[in-house]
């Protein structure tokens, strides 16, 4: 199984990186995972909903790039569908099933993912009705990634 995280912004704290870097090396065993970066825009002091809207669509033209036609697209969003670790990992078996060998999650920037990108998803995927900063939720996917696959093959990890 390949899976590609297209995230916006850059991990700048290294409590966090320590963690990605930590579940990168745990998934290395189960799949092939890859992150690639977009740039994020700047957020103008006291924007309205007509910079936010710009920001979002110059961010999901670069997110664009990067997904294929061949993988499942999942996208993280609040209005998505939430789920427990378990019905998470048995729907990413069943996707194996289905023959899917490829899935990417997109996570948007500081604003959230543009109407395109959600439109054009496979699946919205939300984690809580709470809000992450989008820094927060790369190292919360890649756990919740490496949890799916300890659950798939029946090895051990609290539920």
């Amino acid at each position: 199984m390949k899976i590609k995280i297209v995230a916006v912004g850059k991990i700048k704290e290294k409590f966090l990186r320590a963690g990605i870097d930590e579940f990168l090396k745990r998934l290395s065993r189960y799949a092939k995972v890859t992150i690639i970066e977009v740039a994020d825009e700047k957020l103008p002091a006291n924007p309205g909903e007509a910079d936010l809207e710009a920001i979002k669509k110059r961010e999901a033209e670069r997110i664009q790039k990067y997904l294929t036609g061949n993988s499942l697209v999942v996208a993280l969003a609040i209005q998505g569908k939430q789920m427990s670790s378990t019905e998470l990992s048995q729907w990413i078996e069943g996707m194996m099933v289905q023959g899917k060998s490829e899935i990417t999650f997109v996570i948007g920037g500081a604003v959230g993912l543009h109407k395109s990108i959600l439109a054009s998803a496979d699946y919205l995927l939300s984690f809580s009705k709470l809000t992450f900063t989008h820094q927060m939720i790369r190292l919360i996917l890649l756990e919740q990634i490496y949890r799916v696959f300890r659950i798939i093959r029946g090895e051990p990890y609290h539920l």
